[in-house]
């Protein structure tokens, strides 16, 4: 009777984030979440948000202030104010929500995002069907990483939404947001998508990512 062979307790396991285990050759370059108040200053606006209920209260306040009256102004402008702290609040959850059930992937092969808070999905990205990727790094270090994807292959925006370049619906392109350390793992991706190109099946030069200077970030959040 031949012995019996004992597998690794791993074998059969997938890291966090990736839907099965890793094929024979493929490894994790970097693994991540986004910054939840990148997700929820930028992609749902906390700040906008909050300016606005603002205004509508200063809108509703500032007759009676004007004329003396101060607690007027004060009663007319609470209920505003309370129902904009309140929606504050609310985005605030969601962005921290959104980065605690997001995981990106970067292989030598492909990125992976899992994403979702109710319904979470698991987008894979190999890298030949990636045409092109930039950056854009904000004054807090974090950046993101737009993937435009070759002809032919689309994703819904919705289904990637908030992971997805904004205004970009008619040709939706899957973007890890409001990555920590953005230059770094810019580079990473970089690198590993320009190794992607040199092998034998894939001509193309090697790629880079491209900053996108013309959109230089124009909110400076804090943690």
């Amino acid at each position: 009777m031949s012995p019996k062979q004992h597998l690794p307790a791993n074998a059969f396991d997938a890291a966090p984030g990736l839907p099965g285990p890793l094929p024979a050759g493929e490894h994790i370059l970097w693994q991540g979440r986004p910054c939840g108040f990148g997700i929820a200053f930028r992609a749902l606006h906390l700040r906008l948000v909050g300016l606005w209920f603002s205004g509508l209260a200063l809108w509703a306040a500032l007759p009676p202030a004007v004329n003396g009256h101060w607690s007027e102004a004060v009663v007319l402008a609470a209920p505003t104010l309370g129902i904009g702290a309140g929606a504050v609040a609310l985005l605030a959850l969601l962005g921290w929500l959104s980065a605690r059930t997001t995981t990106y992937t970067i292989t030598n092969r492909r990125v992976v995002m899992r994403v979702g808070i109710a319904l979470p999905m698991t987008l894979n990205l190999p890298f030949a069907l990636v045409e092109a990727a930039e950056s854009r790094v904000y004054s807090d270090g974090s950046a993101d990483l737009p993937l435009r994807l070759r002809t032919g292959n689309r994703v819904a925006y919705l289904h990637l939404w908030p992971h997805a370049r904004p205004w970009q619906v008619n040709r939706p392109q899957p973007m890890l947001r409001s990555v920590p350390k953005g230059s770094e793992v810019a580079q990473i991706l970089a690198r590993a998508l320009s190794a992607h190109r040199e092998l034998p099946e894939e001509a193309a030069g090697p790629v880079q990512l491209r900053p996108r200077a013309a959109l230089a970030p124009r909110l400076a959040t804090a943690s």
